[in-house]
């Protein structure tokens, strides 16, 4: 078994005003998740905003320091004491996909040419084995190097500017994809290509992810695992299964009973003529 995934009572603590009138928030709160498996994993983050998955999934990109504890990804300490990986190093281990992709792109350069970049300074590949990488990375989330060459963020949809995010992720070969609530700004038609695309990289191209969301629906589609999390803590952790089908924390039930089923019918009100 890998261990994949480690946090050892990652705790986030923001400090707001001056120093008499100074205030602090608990964005993390002893957080403790291990994941272990033989094989790439989605673990999904669930939670409403406020709840920490944000700052949970920062930490893990080095945005934010933690204020205690550590991290640990496929055995490299990540964040916290005693981190180890260089800025190269950690780059080629963990990579991000952002929430908004019109952000994640200058919509005054042309998007090949970050990724371009991503292969000669984060992989360290010359011109040729960048090329390569990028039309390589490009053609796992469907898309061609010619559809994407020297064209700027205002010429896709957010659907395809997403993909191209996720392949501008995969050029440097990481085992972990931290992706931010990933879909919440793409049309609705389009979030399941992109939530496919990611079930297929980890059974095909052996990624792991964290998928940070909202929705406790797609969290199940997609993942191995789910914790959730609410006020800075995870208050449910276990298998994607056992989370739905037998929760144990009544937040977990709350998140489950806002989720549309068809066992009920919507039934029209009769309205009597007066």
């Amino acid at each position: 078994m890998t261990l994949i995934l480690k946090t050892e009572g990652l705790n986030k603590v923001y400090r707001r005003g001056g120093i008499v009138r100074a205030q602090y928030v608990t964005a993390l709160d002893d957080v403790n998740i291990t994941v272990e498996s033989d094989k790439p994993v989605v673990i999904a983050v669930v939670g409403e905003s406020g709840s920490g998955k944000t700052t949970l999934a920062k930490t893990l990109l080095r945005l934010e320091t933690p204020t205690s504890g550590r991290a640990i990804v496929y055995d490299e300490v990540v964040a916290g004491k005693g981190a180890t990986p260089s800025k190269r190093a950690f780059l080629g281990l963990v990579q991000p996909i952002f929430q908004n992709p019109f952000e994640a792109f200058s919509r005054y350069r042309p998007v090949d040419a970050y990724l371009h970049e991503t292969a000669r300074r984060v992989a360290g590949m010359n011109d040729s084995a960048a090329e390569a990488a990028v039309a390589e990375a490009l053609n796992s989330v469907g898309l061609s190097y010619d559809e994407i060459r020297g064209k700027y963020t205002g010429q896709f949809s957010g659907g395809e500017l997403q993909r191209i995010s996720v392949a501008r992720a995969l050029i440097p070969q990481p085992k972990l994809i931290v992706a931010d609530e990933p879909v919440s700004m793409i049309d609705a038609s389009r979030r399941m290509i992109i939530i496919n695309l990611f079930k297929r990289l980890r059974d095909d191209a052996g990624r792991s992810f964290l998928y940070i969301t909202h929705d406790l629906a797609t969290a199940y589609y997609i993942s191995d695992f789910i914790a959730v999390m609410n006020k800075g803590q995870v208050v449910e952790f276990g298998p994607a299964r056992e989370v739905m089908n037998d929760p144990r924390h009544a937040y977990t039930q709350l998140l489950l009973d806002s989720i549309p089923t068809t066992k009920s019918r919507w039934r029209p009100r009769l309205v009597r003529a007066g």
